[in-house]
């Protein structure tokens, strides 16, 4: 039976300015450090505090989604209590956002950004149930 994701992996460019956005800019502490993977370099990642998934900032280049009606989601999705607020504190950090502003759905409300090498994130706010 398949229990957890541990990893997510992500293509990036440079490492180290990946490293940088990832901790210094969206808050995320830098996991594992290993630069002796034989045969493959320097094994990097980065997770949120208090959960176990994890992003593999791996050298390589990022994929393209096809166009699509609406905004395509982000490779990887992270969860905001508040989304309007979590834009503005990151548009002020320098985040690039492929969406002008924050979005509201039906289920809630989204953003999407993208780090230095094009990798899409999305940062997501669930609807509050009301009643």
């Amino acid at each position: 039976m398949l229990s957890n994701v541990t990893y997510v992996t992500l293509f990036v460019a440079d490492q180290e300015r990946a490293l940088e956005f990832y901790v210094d800019r969206l808050g995320f502490e830098k996991r594992v450090d290993n630069r002796n993977v034989p045969g493959a370099g320097r094994f990097l990642t980065v997770g949120l505090r208090g959960q176990d998934l994890q992003l593999v900032l791996w050298p390589g280049s990022p994929g393209q989604a096809k166009q699509s009606a609406g905004p395509v989601p982000g490779i990887c999705t992270i969860e905001s209590t508040d989304c309007i607020r979590d834009f503005d504190r990151l548009k002020a950090l320098g985040v690039a956002f492929e969406t002008p502003e924050v979005i509201k759905q039906p289920w809630g409300k989204m953003a999407i950004a993208q780090d230095p090498d094009g990798n899409r994130i999305a940062l997501r706010e669930q609807a509050r149930p009301t009643g």
